[in-house]
């Protein structure tokens, strides 16, 4: 089996010249309008995590926000396409249209092959070809864009449209195909890699040096409607790491106000950027943005001259998210996937977040509907502690998986790459295009199985059979219970509201047996157990909770197995982190947890601290700003948190050893009923 693009394969996919015909790893997408990795910037506090050297850029955790996923069932009525690959869609109307570099086509049971080359169209809803739609092309389109006015525009790596000299670059009319003459839009040589329309301006990218006869490198923005070329936008990239010059990936932000660009290239307007370039004020004079990233510097395997392959905004603008393949070297964001602010500007620039293949290709991402979609030749994510093999923590993804934008980990969303028939390409380098339509996302690749069925080249995941997952995180209410348990089946419970502690009462939990650190998530509780079964010698496991009774609990997840979850002295939860101590370590740890799955992140991260033992500490809970928490000693104290960094000098007991509750128990939560 294939695990990496191969060197040969990665030298072909960047040695296009002058609009010849190539296959470059990329995908194509027109923007919508809204209708971990662990080498990551260290903090300024010592970070000591196993086998770790940093924590993530952003100290505090991000909210949660609601995620709409879609089926994980592919639709039955897709075209499929004999050969080649798929790396474009668009839509006009009820209309989408298809490129790639493929040569056959046909409708979802037909029997038989039609002959047609890199551009075709059918019908969203019924899957039927559209035969009116015959456009003659020489090469491969690899972008497609709807124009304001209702034409086609087209991208690739072509010289003649419909018999008429047309170099990479041209408009179509959306019913027959027909050349739109009075369209002005040319580029002079180089491949057309991306084609973005926002509005009346067409974003271009590719291989070009000139476009409508003037010199622009990499980039150049044109009037949607007429083709002409707008002067006021001159960002050029240049200077390959190695190899030809390209940008590969664009994405302009929803609100047009910011670009961000990827590829092979070390400087854009004699300003240093190696792979990545923010552009901003682009309603206005574009510039090259203070921002940039040491990430994306290092090499990588042999045979990736880059690997920051593809970008997208998500739907608000206010962040963007970038895939990678490459291989691996310290301190770069080499198979991975990674998100950054928009707003964010300086030097030496982290993720957010990142999450790793653990040595595996990204190819195409695509943000979506709260969700982050990432495809490619990777067989799993979260697996930052995994070479080319599963790691602790490791979440098996075939090809294709979906993000959660808070924390990068991995939503219960995996179709995969699988399921091609005996003498079809089972499992092929790339996956070009994951492209949010109206009806769904579309899927481009190279090989002819999805979902464990036949899907030839390409493949629709519908919104009809998909899913929302809720927001969910830790109780925010002002006031409610402490929980502290005092024996195997047995808790007090004391009211609280922040401040001042209740009269406390015996609780009976007859399901809250060999119970450790335990905290709560929406309506559910989390708490470690232990058990002589478990691999490690505990669980991390989950229960209902409701009407102040714990339920029977399951095991969180098989993929948690490797987790030591008894090591836990105290764990909380909040903002996509599972915060924890242990027992003689002073160091407050997290790891990202994901609700949807009950997955626990492969990276152990300590927070900044100082002034107080948190080798001390027996059970914790958040309660509005802070950390109440108990003590070896029997009391229980809190102290305020923000989620950047704890100051113990700020701590205050609320109650003394000696008032009747013992506080020094590992299981402590915080409830509302």
């Amino acid at each position: 089996m294939v695990r990496q693009i191969g060197t040969q394969q990665a030298t072909q996919d960047l040695t296009s010249s002058l609009g010849a015909p190539v296959l470059l790893r990329t995908s194509s997408r027109s923007r919508r309008v809204p209708a971990l990795r662990r080498w990551l910037a260290a903090l300024a506090a010592p970070v000591l995590a196993v086998g770790l050297l940093a924590a993530p850029a952003r100290a505090d955790g991000l909210p949660p926000v609601p995620m709409t996923l879609t089926s994980a069932n592919p639709a039955d009525n897709i075209p499929h396409a004999q050969n080649g690959d798929v790396k474009a869609f668009a839509e006009i109307g009820t209309t989408v249209y298809v490129g790639g570099s493929f040569t056959s086509i046909k409708a979802a049971g037909d029997a038989s092959w039609t002959a047609r080359s890199y551009l075709f169209a059918y019908d969203r809803v019924s899957g039927a070809l559209k035969a009116g739609f015959a456009p003659a092309l020489d090469g491969a389109v690899h972008a497609l864009a709807a124009s304001p006015d209702g034409k086609l525009i087209v991208g690739g790596a072509f010289g003649t449209v419909n018999g008429v000299a047309r170099k990479n670059l041209v408009e179509l009319d959306p019913t027959t195909g027909a050349t739109v003459a009075s369209w002005v839009g040319r580029s002079d040589g180089g491949l057309v890699r991306r084609t973005v329309v926002l509005g009346n301006k067409l974003y271009i990218a590719g291989a070009f040096h000139w476009v409508n006869g003037t010199q622009h490198s990499l980039l150049a923005r044109l009037d949607a409607t007429t083709g002409a070329i707008d002067p006021t936008f001159q960002i050029d990239a240049s200077v390959a790491r190695s190899s030809a010059e390209l940008v590969w990936g664009l994405a302009v932000a929803p609100d047009g106000g910011t670009l961000v660009a990827v590829g092979n290239f070390t400087q854009v307007n004699g300003q240093a950027r190696n792979q990545v370039v923010v552009v901003e004020n682009l309603t206005g004079t574009p510039a090259v943005a203070n921002w940039s990233t040491q990430r994306y510097v290092a090499q990588c395997g042999a045979g990736f001259p880059f690997y920051a392959r593809d970008v997208d905004f998500s739907d608000d603008g206010s962040y963007f998210v970038i895939a990678a393949d490459g291989g691996r070297a310290d301190g770069a964001y080499c198979d991975t996937i990674a998100r950054f602010e928009t707003a964010t500007r300086g030097a030496a620039i982290d993720g957010t977040w990142v999450d790793d293949t653990g040595h595996d290709s990204v190819t195409s991402i695509e943000a979506a509907d709260n969700v982050v979609y990432v495809g490619g030749h990777f067989r799993w994510l979260n697996n930052a502690n995994g070479d080319d093999s599963a790691g602790a923590g490791a979440i098996n993804r075939y090809g294709l998986g979906a993000l959660d934008p808070s924390n990068g980990m991995p939503l219960v969303w995996n179709p995969t790459r699988s399921g091609a028939p005996a003498g079809t390409t089972d499992w092929g380098p790339i996956l070009w295009e994951l492209w949010r339509g109206s009806n769904g996302l579309l899927a481009g690749f190279d090989n002819d199985g999805l979902g464990n069925e036949y899907h030839g080249r390409m493949g629709l995941f519908p919104l009809a059979g998909g899913r929302t997952v809720p927001a969910v995180n830790a109780p925010s209410a002002a006031s409610g219970y402490l929980y502290v348990g005092t024996a195997n089946g047995q808790a007090t419970k004391v009211p609280f509201d922040g401040t001042t502690l209740g009269t406390p009462v015996a609780s009976s939990q007859p399901n809250l047996t060999a119970a450790g650190a335990a905290f709560s998530v929406g309506n559910k509780l989390y708490w470690s157990k232990t058990d002589a079964t478990a691999p490690n010698g505990s669980y991390l496991d989950v229960s209902i909770f409701s009407g102040g009774s714990v339920g029977v609990p399951w095991i969180s997840s098989g993929y948690n197995n490797w987790f030591k979850a008894a090591t836990m002295s105290g764990a909380f939860y909040l903002d996509g982190r599972m915060y924890y101590t242990k027992a003689g370590t002073n160091r407050l740890f997290y790891r990202y947890l994901e609700p949807d799955g009950y997955i626990v992140g492969c990276t152990e991260f300590t927070l900044p601290s100082l002034n107080l033992a948190w080798g001390n500490v027996r059970g914790m809970a958040w309660v509005t700003g802070k950390i109440v928490y108990g003590n070896a000693d029997g009391s229980l104290r809190a102290v305020p948190f923000d989620e950047t960094a704890v100051d113990g000098t700020a701590s205050v007991q609320l109650a003394p050893a000696s008032a009747g509750v013992n506080w020094s128990s590992r299981t402590l939560f915080f409830a509302t009923s």
